[in-house]
C-alpha cells in the first residue's frame, strides 16, 4: 500500500475578476451598462469566438469559447465588441500592484486571475480572509470593478472556492470542511478534468468526489494514466503545489473535442479556423510570438498524431496560424478518416518572455492549453 501523501498547510487566496473584459468595457462605456455584452469576434466574421460575456449576456446561456454566431442566436439583442487587450493589460497591472501590497508570492494565471500565498503577508495581518476582503475592496474603490475570492489551505480548493459565490463573492473553505466539500463536488469541477475525462468517469459510475475516493491510487492511474495520481490526491483535498511567481510559458495552444467525428477536409478546416482564432487572441493577450506551430490530431479510434512546422521569424498573426495548421492538416491525407479532436499550439518563443504567465491543467507544468 503506497504511503499516504502529506498535506502542506498554506494560506492561499485565488482572486478571479468578474467577467473581466466585459466589466472593463461596461465601466469605460456607459452605453454598455446593464446590457448583454459579448467581447470577442464579431458574429458577421468567419470563425468568431466569444472571449467573455457580461452577466446580462450569460443569462441567455452565452459562454466563453462559444461561437459568436451561436451567441447571437441565443441573444439577438446582444452587443458585440472586439477585445481591447491593451486596456485589459493596463487594468491587470494595476490589480497586480494591489496584490503586491500584501505579498510577493503572486502567480498570475491570466490577466484576470491569480493565486496569492499570504502565509506570511507583508502587513502582518495574519488572516487570509481579511486580506481577501481588503483586496476586493481596493479593486472596487480604485478600479470600479469587482472580483471574487476563494480562500483555503491550497491552490486547488481556493480556486474552486472563488467560483462559488460569483460575482463579487468571497468563500472560505477551512481544513475541517475540505473533506466533506470534496466528496460532494461533481467530477467535472475537479482541476484537470476536462469534458472527455468527466464523461469517462461518469460512464464508470463516478459522479462525485465521494465516488472517486473509493478508487485506490493504483486504480486511478490504471484508468486515467499519470493524471490519476493527481486526482487521487486532490479528491482528498491534498494539493502541495507552491504559488510560483516566475513561470516561463513554453507553449500556448487550444484544442477542441467534437460532438461528432469530422469526416471531410472542409469541416476540419472550418474547425481549425475557430481554434486558430482562439490561439491568436491568447497570443496577443500574453504578448507572445512563436516560431513553431504544432497541429494535434486525434482520430475516432483514439490514435493521435502531431505535425509541426518551424519558421525563422516569430509570428502570432491569425492568417499564418490558420493557413499553416490547414496545410499541416492536408498533409496528413485526411481522406477516409474520422477525427474527434483537433488542436493548435505555438512554441519556441525564444527570448520573448510573457509578462503574464499561466499554468497548465494538471499540476505544475509549462504548457498552456485551452480546451474549448
Amino acid at each position: 500500500m503506497p504511503d499516504q501523501p502529506i498535506q502542506i498547510i498554506r494560506k492561499i487566496i485565488h482572486i478571479d475578476m468578474d467577467a473581466f473584459y466585459a466589466s472593463v468595457e461596461q465601466r469605460d462605456f456607459p452605453e454598455y451598462r446593464g446590457k448583454p455584452l459579448v467581447v470577442g469576434g464579431l458574429p458577421q466574421g468567419r470563425g468568431g469566438v466569444v472571449a467573455t460575456a457580461s452577466y446580462e449576456a450569460r443569462k441567455f446561456g452565452i459562454r466563453s469559447a462559444m461561437s459568436s454566431k451561436r451567441a447571437l442566436q441565443l441573444c439577438p439583442d446582444a452587443l458585440f465588441v472586439r477585445p481591447r487587450f491593451a486596456a485589459y493589460k493596463e487594468v491587470s497591472e494595476r490589480i497586480r500592484e494591489i496584490f503586491s501590497r500584501y505579498t510577493d508570492l503572486i502567480e498570475p494565471l491570466s490577466l484576470d486571475e491569480a493565486y496569492l500565498d499570504v502565509t506570511n503577508d507583508k502587513l502582518n495581518i495574519g488572516s487570509a480572509i481579511d486580506i481577501a476582503k481588503q483586496i476586493k475592496q481596493a479593486i472596487k474603490d480604485e478600479l470600479n470593478l469587482t472580483a471574487s475570492a476563494g480562500v483555503s489551505i491550497n491552490k486547488f480548493v481556493a480556486k474552486i472556492a472563488s467560483d462559488i459565490n460569483k460575482p463579487d463573492g468571497l468563500k472560505f473553505i477551512g481544513p475541517s470542511n475540505i473533506e466533506a466539500f470534496m466528496e460532494a463536488l461533481g467530477v467535472e469541477k475537479f482541476f484537470g478534468v476536462g469534458k472527455v475525462t468527466a464523461q469517462k468517469m461518469k460512464q464508470m459510475g463516478l459522479h462525485t468526489g465521494a465516488d472517486l475516493k473509493r478508487l485506490s491510487e493504483e486504480e486511478m492511474t490504471k484508468h486515467f494514466g499519470k493524471p490519476g495520481r493527481f486526482y487521487y490526491q486532490i479528491v482528498r483535498g491534498i494539493d502541495n503545489r507552491e504559488v510560483q511567481p516566475h513561470r516561463e510559458t513554453k507553449s500556448l495552444g487550444a484544442e477542441d473535442t467534437f460532438a461528432y467525428d469530422l469526416t471531410t477536409l472542409p469541416e476540419m478546416e472550418a474547425e481549425l479556423d475557430k481554434i486558430a482564432l482562439t490561439v491568436h487572441n491568447r497570443l496577443l493577450k500574453y504578448e507572445l510570438k512563436g516560431r513553431t506551430l504544432t497541429l494535434k490530431v486525434k482520430y475516432s479510434d483514439f490514435r493521435q498524431i502531431t505535425r509541426n512546422q518551424s519558421f525563422t521569424t516569430a509570428f502570432n498573426d491569425l492568417e499564418t496560424i490558420s493557413q499553416t495548421a490547414k496545410q499541416l492538416m492536408a498533409a496528413t491525407n485526411p481522406d477516409d478518416t474520422r477525427i474527434r479532436l483537433l488542436g493548435i499550439s505555438l512554441s519556441n518563443f525564444g527570448d520573448i518572455v510573457p509578462k503574464h504567465k499561466e499554468e497548465k491543467e494538471i499540476g505544475p507544468g509549462d504548457q498552456l492549453t485551452l480546451k474549448l
